[in-house]
């Protein structure tokens, strides 16, 4: 039986191609509402980080992800993305 792919994705903070199952996806939503996404299942353009704290500042310092989901992301979703992050 021939092995299956493995859908790799690319973390904004770190730059590094990895598993997708390894990263957590931040979805914008249709309604225009930013949250991570732990299931990777919602619905909306997404962009992928490591579950690691240095990863995520890299990328909300670069204002990374604000360019990946085409948006203005206010600091308090940040805020709340981080505290998110931290609990898993």
């Amino acid at each position: 039986m021939a092995e299956r792919k493995i859908p790799m994705r690319k973390c904004l903070g770190c730059n590094e191609m990895k598993p997708k199952k390894e990263l957590i996806r931040a979805v914008k939503s249709p309604e225009g509402e930013i949250s991570l996404d732990l299931t990777g299942k919602k619905s909306g353009r997404g962009a992928y980080i490591c579950p690691d704290k240095d990863c995520f500042d890299k990328a909300r310092k670069g204002k990374r992800l604000e360019r990946a989901l085409e948006t203005k992301i206010p600091e308090s979703v940040y805020d709340a993305m981080l505290d998110e992050l931290k609990n898993n």
